[in-house]
């Protein structure tokens, strides 16, 4: 079984390699060889939701490289942060409006018939799999917790 968004990132790789985008072949390989890392660590194929959970993650990592090198007043390597999380966005799932988050929360929550704080487990694992790749996790997670306590 083939991931279609691997293959998607596999055939971008290909173009910026006859169009010799540099800078986008890189992030492209880089985006590949994390995906070949857990396909090989754990002897699997990835499949399309795992993909994005790779994606996710390295998105996630800029970010926080993003905060790090501007406190350190480091504004070229955020830029160059920055630009890798435009190539890589380009392989996610359009993000959700704020809207639509509410509305997955509050199905979720419905759905648990979550009250509290210690609800918030159940409620994570309904909305986790219907936002990742499309919204900031940690972000929903705090909306989950106002909502809750």
């Amino acid at each position: 079984m083939s991931s279609a968004l691997k293959d998607q990132i596999q055939d971008a790789m290909k173009a910026a390699m006859k169009g010799g985008e540099k800078e986008r072949l890189a992030v492209i390989r880089l985006i590949m060889s994390a995906i070949k890392q857990v396909e090989v660590d754990e002897r699997i194929e990835l499949d399309d939701s795992r993909t994005l959970a790779i994606l996710d993650k390295m998105v996630k990592q800029r970010r926080e490289s993003i905060s790090q090198f501007k406190s350190g007043n480091r504004d070229d390597l955020a830029d160059k942060e920055q630009a890798e999380i435009d190539i890589i966005t380009e392989f996610l799932p359009q993000a959700l409006t704020e809207k639509e988050i509410e509305s997955i929360i509050n199905g979720a929550i419905s759905q648990t018939g979550a009250e509290s704080m210690k609800d918030m487990g159940k409620v994570m694992g309904i909305v986790k799999p219907q936002i990742t790749g499309r919204a900031d996790v940690g972000a929903v997670s705090g909306k989950i917790k106002s909502l809750l306590s």
